[in-house]
């Protein structure tokens, strides 16, 4: 009940009282056998694509005086729209999504579809600027020598 893990029950007992029983009890989807194994594999990635969507649907992240809405791409600050490149908005989708998660070069060149990873520290000393009071010594923002980046929210 408190999980977010989406659950999909599969199981012999088809009768309409059991698959209500079991949504009841908070399966996401209930699939009684015999089943068709691409039903199998439909009902999955549906509820996965359900749960992901639930997930990044209205989730805002706050950080300092900044707001930013990863589905929409759009940084404000003070409630101030701030103008933001693809490749700036990518790399915020990346960051708030795995807040204090160290991120190496490669990793983020690949994400991003830079050809090059240094082309990424262009890329970084450009959002700093944007996002840190002091982008010589960022708060948000922070280079791990030696294995990459990783971003700190309040």
């Amino acid at each position: 009940r408190t999980s977010q893990v989406p659950v999909l029950m599969l199981t012999a007992l088809g009768d309409p009282s059991e698959r209500i029983r079991g949504l009841e009890a908070g399966a996401d989807d209930y699939l009684a056998k015999p089943f068709e194994p691409r039903e199998l594999l439909l009902r999955i990635e549906a509820i996965l694509r359900r749960s992901e969507q639930a997930q990044t649907g209205s989730r805002e992240i706050r950080y300092g005086a900044f707001v930013f809405d990863p589905v929409r791409g759009l940084l404000s600050r003070d409630g101030k729209p701030m103008g933001l490149t693809s490749s700036e908005v990518a790399l915020l989708r990346i960051f708030t999504a795995s807040p204090g998660l160290t991120i190496s070069r490669a990793e983020l060149a690949e994400r991003t579809g830079t050809s090059e990873g240094r082309a990424i520290d262009v890329q970084i000393t450009r959002l700093r600027r944007k996002i840190e009071a002091d982008p010589k010594n960022p708060r948000f923002l922070q280079t791990v020598w030696g294995e990459g980046y990783v971003f700190w929210a309040d």
